[in-house]
């Protein structure tokens, strides 16, 4: 990427910044096109909000109780192309919404029948009423006392940041350059004010340098407004943060194949309790806060609200004692006014052009990133004046592509490249040991992530490259001095910076953990 980045010495077509979903995509989707593209991230690939979501590529069932049948239908057409583009890590699960009250049946099941209905020939399969046995075939451990019964319905999963890294090489083969851990500290402009490129800095080498582009693209989530007040400090903000938190327990809570979705909680959100990587995940809050930042913190009554929520569906009431990793995320939403709660506000994504030209892409989500980033690089490609070409990423396969990655095993969310990370334990046996009884993962996926997907620290490995931070945050911090020794191999690492590396982690990896609570 270095290379590549040298190697230019004319501007940019375009210059995007934010490493998530919604920058990368807008990169996979700008190259393909035959763009000249520059990505830039502050920290790793998806750090913020990519890698903390409920793990859902759906359609959003309550969006259809807000009435948003457009972001819906937008949304379930997305979450098939996702399937179709990459069936290694996007895969169908059956959602149960249990029912205790007479009236939740027929009314829940009418609006299932319509949110499969609206996928048309995107539907992951039919929904219908279950009976009281039949809602305890699907999810056996669930609280037994007033059950009447359920009804049933599927949507998509998927491994979020898993999915971003993967996206990240696609847009390296089509032709985009892309660098983690290059912040952004300026933008430039050109004699009428208008913006025409960046000032960053190499946050691992400390060195400063420019580049210019034809049109600079906003695309930091949660920072969005900071960015934003570089180009014009009298900039209105367009952000509201919320914050989401997740539990993750082990799979006993959580039997079977289903998942739960409990409509409404006591806040007025949904609850998910999903099986995903041999574990248990619950979420998810919705809490206003004042600011971003890159490591959020869950709050101590968010804990509690997912625990007692938790606990009024599970015949096992999860306690803080149960709980192997709790992380947050935030939900950079698009400010709207005269809505109080941040539940309500729209999911859409909003396209603004600010006086300067730089031009901002938020709020949608997840599951849509695709379609956002066909929007942004068609509003971009004219401001900037470039040749019109059309959008390719509906048929575009992300990198990694297997139709039968099941066959891998663990390495499975690796798709295709499964059999060189194989390839490599054939070569190194040593690389086949795992790193901790408790995880699946293997020395050898160090090494990749470390020599083939950009991990340049200890946490790229275990939060982002692997999951092992966000399933079991005790079991993650063992298994640091292991991954230090590995990517002190590959990158020559002297004692100090493992020992600083090692810190660093610790340093995050400790809000991951919840303590007992004490008296007092």
């Amino acid at each position: 990427m270095w290379r590549r980045i040298h190697a230019h010495s004319k501007a940019w077509d375009m210059i995007v910044v934010g490493g998530g979903a919604t920058g990368v995509g807008v990169a996979i989707d700008a190259a393909s096109r035959g763009y000249d593209v520059l990505l830039l991230e502050q920290s790793d690939f998806g750090k913020g909000t990519s890698s903390r979501s409920t793990k859902l590529a759906h359609g959003g069932v309550r969006y259809l109780e807000q009435g948003n049948i457009g972001l819906v239908m937008e949304a379930l057409k997305e979450r098939g192309l996702l399937l179709q583009n990459a069936p290694h890590l996007v895969h169908d699960l059956a959602f149960v919404v249990p029912n205790y009250d007479w009236w939740e049946a027929p009314f829940y099941g009418l609006g299932l029948k319509l949110y499969q209905l609206l996928a048309g020939k995107y539907g992951f399969g039919a929904s219908r009423i279950l009976s009281r046995e039949e809602t305890l075939e699907h999810l056996p451990t669930l609280k037994t006392e007033g059950l009447r019964g359920g009804a049933v319905y599927y949507d998509g999963q998927f491994d979020d940041s898993r999915l971003l890294i993967h996206m990240v090489a696609t847009a390296f083969e089509q032709g985009a350059t892309l660098l983690n851990y290059v912040e952004v500290t300026g933008l430039t402009k050109d004699a009428q004010g208008f913006v025409d490129g960046v000032s960053a800095r190499d946050v691992v080498a400390g060195n400063e340098f420019r580049a210019s582009a034809k049109v600079v693209i906003n695309a930091t989530g949660p920072f969005t407004d900071r960015l934003r007040l570089k180009a014009e400090p009298d900039a209105a903000p367009m952000i509201v943060p919320s914050q989401g938190i997740h539990l993750v327990f082990d799979s006993t809570f959580l039997q079977g194949d289903s998942a739960i979705m409990v409509p409404h909680t006591s806040d007025g959100r949904v609850l998910f309790a999903i099986p995903w990587h041999g574990h248990t995940l619950v979420g998810t809050t919705d809490t206003p806060i004042a600011d971003a930042t890159l490591e959020p913190v869950a709050m101590e009554q968010e804990i509690d609200f997912i625990l007692a929520t938790a606990g009024r569906y599970l015949a096992k009431a999860p306690t803080r004692d149960d709980v192997l990793s709790v992380f947050a995320g935030i939900r950079p939403l698009v400010r709207a006014p005269g809505v109080a709660s941040t539940a309500a506000l729209a999911r859409d994504h909003v396209i603004h052009i600010d006086r300067s030209g730089l031009v901002t892409i938020c709020g949608g989500k997840w599951t849509t990133y695709r379609r956002m980033a066909e929007d942004c690089v068609d509003q971009a490609a004219t401001l900037a004046q470039l040749p019109e070409t059309p959008c390719v990423t509906q048929h575009l396969n992300i990198h990694g592509f297997h139709s039968a990655a099941k066959q891998f095993g663990t390495l499975a969310v690796y798709g295709s490249d499964a059999l060189e990370i194989r390839k490599l334990i054939e070569d190194h046996p040593r690389l086949g040991e795992p790193l901790h009884a408790a995880l699946p993962y293997l020395k050898a996926e160090v090494v990749w992530a470390a020599r083939r997907e950009m991990a340049l620290t200890v946490e790229d490995v275990l939060a982002r490259r692997t999951r092992a931070l966000f399933l079991n945050a005790r079991a993650a911090l063992e298994m640091a001095p292991s991954v230090a020794d590995l990517m002190a191999s590959e990158f020559g690492w002297d004692d100090s910076t493992r020992t600083k590396q090692l810190a660093a982690f610790r340093d995050v990896a400790s809000s991951y953990a919840i303590s007992s609570r004490n008296s007092g």
